[in-house]
């Protein structure tokens, strides 16, 4: 593969459909978004992988939601990894690239040498979907009671959706000649997409934990075990790339499937964070709200969890008391 041709492919998701069995996926490489999240914060190694796990499946799972709307995953534990939380904008106009941003909140002294995963306890996994103004917010979750944090979105998927989905991902950092160490991470999601139901199924699920080969039989069965078969022989250099691109790493895979590939999808680290959303924020408090959150140096001050802006203001202008602009 070209120089020109990795470039093309980093930071992209590809949508695909496999014809002969009835699925459709989407292939995903980060690299640039990652090193954009990654940058902001000093994370424990563990903790990177994490943030790099949630940024890769917000992508994935990301690319699928309509101009405009938001998509947010988030972690919830009572592990040494508190938090993670992981936002999807999705481009505001056709062509443009889709934006995400992810933050985590651990306790440092509770940081082990284990696994990844291992830092993390009991609690939960959610998805959040926002389709914007007039809308109700759209929250499913299930319990992180798997083994890996894409285990938990496959659980997720097959509970409170009815899809049986597959993740197949990779991540870690990359040691490219003449380039410094940094991370990358690829991946494959699969879903069945039953004729019958072409959309996500409404209900929030039953409250036991399904997973995917509980929602196919027959026909749908074979199809759904040979092709994870097929899934699983792929290796993790051909998903982080760049040596293999994403089309081609689809005819390795599935040409017998006869896969059909959509319009890519790039990818950028962005925030949404700003001075006015800061000041919004902060509209509610009255003058003798807002002084108690004033510093010694007489300014109220504040920071992006998820890009590390610092924002300096004058109290006087805060709040719905503010007497200046």
């Amino acid at each position: 593969m070209t120089l020109g041709s990795k470039i093309a492919w980093d930071d992209t998701v590809l949508p695909f459909q496999l014809d002969a069995s009835d699925m459709r996926g989407r292939v995903a490489r980060l690299d640039g978004v990652l090193d954009g999240i990654l940058k902001q914060h000093n994370y424990p190694q563990s903790v990177e992988a994490l943030v790099a796990e949630m940024a890769l499946l917000t992508a994935l799972i990301g690319q699928t939601m309509s101009l405009r709307w938001k998509l947010s995953l988030q972690v919830q534990s009572k592990g040494a990894v508190r938090m993670i939380a992981t936002d999807y904008y999705a481009p505001e106009k056709e062509g443009e690239p889709a934006r995400i941003r992810a933050y985590a909140s651990f306790d440092a002294d509770r940081i082990t040498d284990g696994a990844p995963f291992e830092q993390v306890g009991e609690g939960y996994f959610a998805i959040l979907i926002d389709q914007g103004e007039g809308t109700q917010p759209y929250q499913g979750i299930t319990p992180l009671a798997e083994t890996s944090l894409s285990q938990c979105a496959e659980a997720y998927f097959a509970q409170s959706e009815q899809l049986p989905t597959r993740f197949s991902l990779s991540f870690g950092k990359s040691s490219e000649p003449g380039k410094p160490e940094h991370w990358r991470a690829g991946g494959i999601m699969l879903q069945h997409m039953p004729k019958a139901s072409p959309f996500a199924a409404q209900s929030d699920g039953s409250g036991e934990v399904l997973t995917a080969a509980d929602l196919v039989s027959g026909e749908e069965e074979e199809n759904w075990n040979r092709v994870n078969i097929l899934l699983e022989t792929v290796e993790d250099l051909e998903l982080i790339g760049p040596s293999v691109s994403p089309s081609e790493l689809l005819l390795r895979l599935f040409h017998e499937e006869r896969p059909r590939v959509y319009d890519a999808q790039s990818v950028r680290f962005g925030c949404t964070c700003s001075e006015e959303r800061v000041r919004q924020s902060l509209s509610i408090y009255s003058a003798k709200d807002i002084k108690t959150m004033t510093t010694d140096d007489g300014r109220v001050t504040a920071d992006c969890q998820f890009c590390g802006a610092h924002y300096n203001l004058d109290p006087a202008t805060l709040g719905f008391d503010a007497s200046q602009e």
